[in-house]
């Protein structure tokens, strides 16, 4: 009964900026762990971004410094903040939660939860 609507994708041009959101029924996100992941045709998914139960953040190395995962627990709702998008960003992106992340963040599998995702497409 657990539902993730992702929202906030779009075009941009390179240097540019979106915020994509991730809206939760039947969880309680602020007590799970919520990841973002991209995927590209033939490839597997990537771990992209990951707020934790306890507020902990992580991030693909990639993304650092231009990337922000925060968490408004009023509105059951998590974002991605993009910023200085790259060509390379191009992917649809997944929200995904897990009630115990017993590995490695950017395990997809150790999610229990996933939404349908949102295109991100960077060109100019």
């Amino acid at each position: 009964q657990v539902q993730l609507v992702e929202s906030g994708g779009g075009l941009v041009q390179p240097g540019g900026s979106l915020r994509l959101s991730c809206a939760a029924s039947g969880i309680t996100l602020d007590t799970a762990n919520i990841g973002w992941f991209r995927q590209v045709p033939g490839k597997e998914p990537e771990g992209v971004s990951c707020i934790t139960s306890s507020g902990n953040t992580y991030y693909l190395d990639s993304v650092k410094g231009r990337f922000t995962i925060s968490r408004d627990n009023a509105k059951n709702t998590v974002y991605l903040q993009m910023t200085s998008l790259k060509p390379e960003d191009t992917a649809i992106y997944s929200c995904v939660v897990a009630r115990n992340l017993w590995t490695h963040w950017q395990i997809y599998n150790d999610y229990n939860w996933w939404g349908q995702g949102t295109q991100v497409t960077v060109s100019s």
